[in-house]
């Protein structure tokens, strides 16, 4: 078959641009080296049958509330997508025992934040009532190419609608900490904590500068809208993106590793694989992997006149021999602990945490600061920051029946480690540690959850090495594929002069976590570049 574009990587984005353009008559085809679609979202029974475990992303709310899935909903849908709601979103729980989260009541997520402190609580309705207003213009910055006209002209409607006050205090959210932003707005340190533990999701500590809208955004629209889990598991959006891809002639092809791509008159004319099959594309090679990956590895031969490639054996290098998008900064690395369980966590600080989706463990602003430290300098956290997911609350059948799986984010950790910050285990490979720094994990949880550790039928842990060995576009265990501080977001993501997806071969062009917008499940990179291949 001739195809008019060929995706090298089968990551939500990619398959998202072949949906597109699939929807527009061209013919596209996937790659995946991996035997299953999906990248980063996977769904898969890895501790007892029957308990169906997200392995890393959980939360599909950037994808139901995307551009992408409102433009071919109808599709997907039909192809088996289904998403459940989760009205009770997070939760944050502290060590003196009590809690605080946010449920789609408005009414009672504010009673919950008066008991703590009044004034605090009317400054929460007040931004929620303010929030309908002011969502559609940061969502439009975020869904938006950069550079372009079309974001001049959401910023002048942004201007024209809201005012050059508003701007600029937007602005300045833009640029401030989590810390120094939500300071300013909240008295209570309960608050400002359930708050800013959003921004470790995107490698923002406390005080790193640019880390408050991240905290600002997921706090208002679990609020509005609440949180979507994939029925089954999340990879229902990817079985769903594949079947409309083949339903419209295309193929998603597994187990089918590219070696290369080909250049030819400084133009990508397709890919040859593993084996030495060349295959051909007649408009676009769009690579779906770190930049790491395509400029140190796939452009590296001599046919294509690519850039040195990296030593055989070892993490691809960042060494300034490399282009500018190769050398994207990691953020720091992920463990995943997933857990079958008899039952729900007995939470210490009340039952009622059992209806969240998400409950933290990040009891405060210093503490999430100290955490970010510790792994920023090579070493274990002597207390992790955990994201613990409940799944099953909303989709009981992800387990057998009466049974609960637990998905447990243990966030920044470094890729290579050079000591404990407690002092208790000595450096070695992830491989080696990564049982022990999960028992730690787990003790962690058993303070807040007491007799947890006594629930578990099984357990399975995935360190940051394993993270990157199935799927290298997780540099270090990094699942965010390059951190998202100011100087590598907006037009600077992956590289300035590499935005729009452009990578300074003609027909060549890469997409993922790696470029605008960034990392999520909201399927942004792909098919803003698919609707800028396709003419709409």
């Amino acid at each position: 078959m001739d195809w008019d574009a060929i995706v090298v990587g089968a990551g939500h984005n990619g398959l998202a641009a072949a949906v597109h353009l699939s929807s527009k008559g061209w013919k596209v085809l996937v790659l995946e080296q991996a035997a299953t679609a999906g990248g980063a979202v996977k769904t898969a029974e890895v501790t007892l049958p029957g308990f169906r475990h997200d392995l890393y992303a959980m939360n599909l709310s950037m994808f139901a509330g995307s551009p992408f899935y409102a433009a071919h909903r109808a599709r997907l849908d039909a192809a088996g997508l289904a998403l459940v709601p989760a009205s009770h979103s997070f939760a944050s729980v502290f060590d003196d025992g009590r809690w605080l989260g946010v449920d789609t009541d408005l009414a009672s997520t504010c009673a919950r934040i008066a008991a703590r402190n009044p004034r605090d609580a009317e400054t929460w309705r007040v931004m929620q009532t303010g929030f309908g207003a002011d969502a559609p213009h940061l969502f439009a910055l975020l869904g938006t190419p950069v550079p372009s006209w079309a974001m001049a002209r959401v910023v002048w409607k942004m201007w024209r609608a809201k005012g050059m006050a508003w701007c600029m205090e937007t602005l300045r959210m833009l640029l401030s900490s989590p810390r120094s932003w939500l300071g300013a707005r909240f008295e209570d340190e309960g608050l400002q904590a359930m708050m800013g533990a959003w921004g470790l999701h995107l490698d923002f500590g406390p005080d790193v500068a640019g880390g408050a809208l991240f905290p600002y955004l997921e706090s208002m629209a679990n609020q509005a809208f609440g949180m979507a889990l994939g029925q089954g598991g999340a990879d229902t959006i990817i079985r769903a993106m594949v079947r409309v891809i083949e339903q419209a002639g295309g193929e998603v092809r597994t187990l089918a590793t590219v070696a290369s791509i080909d250049v030819q008159g400084g133009r990508a004319r397709g890919v040859v694989l593993a084996d030495a099959t060349r295959i051909p594309a007649d408009k676009a090679v769009i690579a779906n992997i770190h930049p790491r990956a395509l400029y140190g590895g796939l452009l590296a031969t001599p046919a294509s006149g690519g850039v040195e490639a990296a030593p055989a054996t070892g993490r691809l290098s960042s060494s300034p021999r490399l282009p500018a998008p190769a050398r994207l900064r990691s953020g720091p690395g992920t463990m995943m602990i997933h857990l079958a369980l008899r039952e729900l966590p007995d939470w210490r600080a009340g039952p009622e945490l059992r209806k969240f989706a998400y409950v933290h463990i990040a009891p405060s602003l210093d503490q999430m600061a100290r955490t970010y430290r510790e792994a920023m300098a090579g070493l274990l956290p002597t207390e992790p920051v955990l994201v613990v997911g409940q799944p099953s609350v909303y989709d009981p059948g992800r387990a057998p029946a009466g049974q609960h799986l637990l998905w447990v984010q243990v966030r920044v950790l470094p890729a290579d480690v050079r000591g404990d910050a407690a002092g208790l285990l000595a450096p070695a490979p992830w491989e080696q540690l990564k049982q022990a720094y999960a028992d730690r994990a787990l003790a962690l949880l058993e303070r807040h959850a007491p007799g947890i550790g006594a629930q578990v039928l099984a357990r399975h842990v995935l360190s940051p090495a394993d993270l990157e060995r199935d799927n290298p576009n997780l540099v270090g265990g990094d699942s965010l594929s390059g951190s998202h501080h100011l100087d590598q977001f907006f037009c600077f993501r992956p590289a300035f002069g590499h935005s729009r997806w452009r990578t300074g071969v003609a027909s060549l062009y890469m997409v993922g976590a790696s470029t605008w917008p960034g990392a999520g499940t909201g399927a942004g990179s792909g098919f803003m570049l698919a609707k800028d291949l396709a003419g709409a």
